[in-house]
């Protein structure tokens, strides 16, 4: 796969990550939480907001692996 492909393709998940995770995030929070205290709303907001680094790094280890040299 040529490497610019890959930026792109690796650019636009990344984007896609984002906002998707936002507005699940978003969704799960004023679901769950509107009863609950000022701690819970923060440690689920400093959960959830570390949390979508990991599939980022997925991605990001995807898009720095080196292609297989032809031949």
């Amino acid at each position: 796969m040529p490497i610019r492909l890959k930026k792109l393709i690796g650019t636009v998940l990344l984007v896609a990550l984002v906002v998707i995770y936002a507005l699940v995030a978003s969704i799960v929070a004023v679901a769950q939480l509107s009863e609950s205290s000022p701690l819970v709303h923060l440690l689920f907001f400093l959960f959830s907001g570390l949390l979508w680094v990991l599939p980022a790094m997925g991605i990001i280890k995807w898009l720095i692996i080196e292609p297989r040299p032809k031949g």
